[in-house]
């Protein structure tokens, strides 16, 4: 399964998945995206579920969904997100702004591991593989960007919480942290985006099949190896020796 599958990294993870051999469940809000997505697939089994990840009873329709079609879950790209408010200083930043972003980023990304978790504890055979969307900010911020690098920091504690559960129910969970994936939301930084030295400036993307060829390795690993964590970024981007 593959949230945020409408567009940018998860349609490259849900292809690559499905160009991989597996069977692809594609959540996101847009259903006109999703079917977009669902084009470009090689073919295959595939399923889309119209999904707000914000909604427990959105996510519980898609798992019981999947599960009806399938039988059982086997892995959750944890992937949808926003960077609402991404730009604006943190004394300006509203507390709507603020909750939409801890929905989606965090409680969206609970309300699915949460679910999945569930079927992969109840199927037999038990166990499955969570991979959490991350993010360079799980470790370190842009300027004006607080809602959404506590949500990514947040994010390690969750993959932390669920390897430990996961344990005695053969779920491994993992976390990948991507920099620089070229998709609509890094649009920007291609033509200038805010340093931590008050200066503009472009800075180098890479291909979003690269993030998607990681998701493979780790999603064929045997249960018993994970990659706990891994970064995945555009070589010369600045993030060692940010700020």
């Amino acid at each position: 399964m593959v949230t945020g599958a409408g567009s940018g990294i998860g349609r490259s993870v849900a292809l690559a998945l499905a160009e991989a051999g597996w069977s692809v469940a594609l959540a996101g809000r847009r259903a006109t995206a999703l079917e977009e997505t669902a084009a470009a697939l090689p073919s295959g089994d595939f399923l889309t579920v119209p999904t707000d990840v914000t909604s427990a009873e959105e996510v519980a329709a898609l798992f019981a969904a999947v599960r009806d079609r399938y039988g059982r879950v086997d892995l959750l790209f944890n992937n949808a997100g926003t960077f609402a408010g991404g730009g604006v200083p943190v004394e300006d930043l509203d507390p709507e702004t603020w909750r939409a972003v801890v929905d989606v980023n965090l409680t969206g990304a609970f309300l699915c591991a949460q679910a999945a978790f569930r079927a992969m504890k109840e199927q037999e055979p038990q166990g499955g593989r969570i991979i959490n969307n991350g993010s360079i900010s799980a470790h370190v911020p842009r300027p004006h960007s607080i809602a959404y690098t506590a949500t990514k920091h947040a994010m390690t504690g969750l993959t932390k919480s669920l390897s430990l559960d996961g344990r005695p129910y053969r779920i491994a969970c993992g976390q990948l942290d991507i920099g620089n994936a070229a998709t609509e939301m890094t649009a920007r930084m291609q033509t200038g985006i805010l340093q931590a030295n008050g200066q503009l400036a472009a800075e180098p993307v890479m291909d979003a099949a690269d993030v998607a060829a990681t998701v493979v390795h780790m999603a064929a690993l045997p249960l018993e190896a994970n990659v706990q964590f891994a970064t995945v970024m555009a070589t010369a981007m600045p993030y060692i020796g940010r700020g």
